[in-house]
């Protein structure tokens, strides 16, 4: 068995035993302690006694990795549910607390969402404020109000939303008074800066809902499209276009890829050129969390894919899941967006050669993606879009071409107002183009189905679809030795 393999193993041994601490609750912290001990003590012993048989001492160092996965995942449920700021939370009597905002404010239409990192505090607290005044990463603020558990609702669980990235109070329309500027990183400070400028120069030249579609697309600004425009995407099959996940950043590096080397780029050059331009991307959308893990996957799917080994590709993909679990145990059951990242890249990995020999490479890619996500949007979401293959044939091959127009005229327009207004017209005319595709679709009676299915079922899904893309990849082996 080669290292790289065995390595494998191991980080499946790991993000196993974090799936199991994070299906099974119910066992209570005492049984799965009790679970924690007994695969440490078989894992010690297959090791120690049965070192010269490699498969058992492997077996044995998977065993340990297993007890590793739950005992991160135990520690960061503990540090969850025993967090310094979850005390101050529902009592009658308000606080007064100094923080600064640690993340872009989420600017609605009639209020502003600020993450606040407290001092002397872990934890962090979402509070939402007025409108106006206006306030920046970085700001220090004292803040007087009175901190709350966030609420659990029948079909969304917002608490464990926020808990996994160590929110774990909120505050609505606390006293706020500015005590300091500038006490956050300065390179994403300015990033946010430049974000902005490319935010205005977007919203100067379109109308929605075309200008807020563009803006998700490119800079991740997807909170801003409205509830009504949410579902028609969802019913259409297209809201993956505005979401920044793998799909999203596998698709920007093969866009890329291509541009650079028509340009009169080496392969090699080409490479290292997109690494630092996703890099650039994932910056510019603000640093979001979701962005960080896409851009990670789709860093590692680029470099399998210049050194020309598909499984270096799905286990590169497995080691980053890996290295982001250890940072945070807690995304593999609570972030969908992890889960649909993750999902996104293996079918693009494993399917997308298929398709490619019938369709084009972004749709080829778009399709596998989307297939091997479905399972996991159905049983978080509750729908099915049965026009998602025609929606996406439609609008998918355009995509390179809104993306490239969108960042030339974003970028122009921030210094020169009319030529970007110009350059904007094409862009207009692909995106009014999406959004009559969307609204059309999705007002058919048969747009979609909504449907709910189990754990179980998902399970079963999953499943069924390995076993049909294994039995395609065994097909395509055959075929490339003339069987």
């Amino acid at each position: 068995m080669s290292a790289s393999r065995t390595f494998l193993y191991f980080c499946l041994s790991f993000i196993g035993g974090i799936f199991l601490s994070s299906l099974l609750p119910q066992f209570g912290f005492f049984t799965l302690r009790i679970i924690l001990c007994a695969g440490l003590i078989l894992g010690l012993l297959l090791i120690s006694v049965f070192w010269k048989y490699k498969g058992l001492a492997i077996t044995g160092f998977c065993i340990l990795f297993l007890a590793g996965g739950i005992y991160c995942h135990q520690n960061a449920e503990f540090k969850m549910t025993n967090n310094e700021l979850r005390k101050y939370n529902d009592k009658e009597s308000s606080i007064t607390l100094i923080g600064t905002v640690s993340a872009e404010p989420d600017a609605r239409e009639n209020n502003l969402n600020l993450t606040i990192q407290p001092e002397g505090i872990d934890g962090k607290i979402l509070v939402t404020a007025s409108r106006y005044p206006e306030y920046q990463y970085g700001d220090k603020l004292k803040i007087v109000g009175n901190p709350k558990t966030p609420q659990e609702f029948e079909d969304f669980n917002y608490k464990d939303y926020l808990a996994k990235d160590g929110i774990y109070s909120v505050m609505y329309w606390p006293e706020i008074k500015l005590i300091g500027k500038n006490q956050g990183n300065p390179l994403y400070a300015k990033t946010l800066i430049f974000k902005n400028k490319l935010r205005e120069s977007i919203y100067q030249n379109l109308s929605p809902p075309e200008s807020l579609i563009l803006g998700a697309i490119i800079l991740g600004d997807k909170k801003n499209i409205s509830q009504e425009w949410k579902d028609k995407l969802n019913r259409a099959g297209l809201r993956h276009l505005t979401a920044v996940s793998g799909m999203h950043v596998a698709i920007l590096t093969s866009l890329l890829m291509a541009l650079l080397i028509s340009l009169g780029l080496f392969r090699q050059q080409a490479f290292y050129f997109a690494i630092i331009l996703i890099a650039l991307f994932i910056i510019m959308t603000g640093l979001q969390s979701s962005a960080i893990r896409a851009g990670i996957m789709g860093g590692l799917f680029l470099t399998a894919q210049h050194l020309g080994r598909k499984n270096l590709s799905s286990r590169a993909i497995v080691f980053a899941a890996a290295i982001m679990l250890i940072q945070n145990p807690l995304l593999l059951r609570l972030d969908v967006g992890f889960q649909l990242s993750f999902l996104a890249m293996l079918g693009i990995i494993y399917l997308s050669p298929i398709f490619q020999k019938y369709l084009g490479n972004i749709l080829a890619m778009t399709i596998s993606a989307q297939i091997f996500t479905l399972p996991i949007l159905i049983y978080n979401f509750g729908y099915l879009s049965l026009v998602a293959p025609i929606t996406n044939v439609l609008i998918v091959p355009f995509l390179p071409f809104l993306m490239g127009l969108g960042f030339a005229f974003a970028l122009v327009g921030t210094v020169f107002q009319s030529l970007g207004w110009i350059i904007s017209l094409p862009a207009k005319f692909l995106l009014v183009y999406l959004t009559k595709v969307v609204d059309w679709f999705s007002n058919q009676s048969f747009a979609a189905y909504y449907l709910e299915i189990s754990w179980l079922w998902l399970f079963l899904l999953y499943l069924i679809l390995g076993l049909v893309t294994w039995q395609l990849q065994k097909g395509q082996k055959l075929k490339f030795l003339n069987y």
